[in-house]
């Protein structure tokens, strides 16, 4: 690689870190983070706390092995979610919060969670790349 396409590689990286910087008021965030208006550590918590895995396997999560629903492992490049509507935040937060309103009669069960806190699996969800 040449110390000019290098140079520009970094500019470029350095740029969109500052840009990303001032959009979230001088903290670096995730993309996922900023996608979903959620909190990814946050997620994490609540999909301990909501028993996720007990339906799922979900990396990072301990004791999330679950396998009634299926394995949420590179959720964040998958297209559809539950086969029924295209993969977005705004989808995503939707079937957590009410997912028979998407796919009558699936088996995933809306657990009363708010819409902050399905922001926040959802961004942790995007991370399982």
């Amino acid at each position: 690689m040449s110390r000019i396409f290098a140079s520009a590689i970094t500019a470029a990286v350095l740029g969109g870190l500052i840009a990303l910087t001032a959009c979230t008021g001088g903290k670096i965030t995730s993309p996922y983070t900023i996608e979903t208006g959620g909190n990814a550590a946050r997620g994490a918590q609540l999909i301990n706390q909501f028993r996720c895995g007990a339906c799922h396997l979900i990396p990072g999560i301990h004791d999330a092995r679950g396998m009634v629903g299926p394995p949420l492992i590179y959720f964040g490049r998958r297209t559809f979610i539950g086969g029924e509507v295209p993969n977005t935040p705004d989808n995503l937060v939707h079937w957590i919060r009410s997912p028979q309103s998407i796919e009558p009669g699936t088996a995933m069960p809306a657990l009363g969670l708010t819409d902050q806190q399905a922001r926040d699996v959802a961004a942790y969800l995007y991370t399982l790349r």
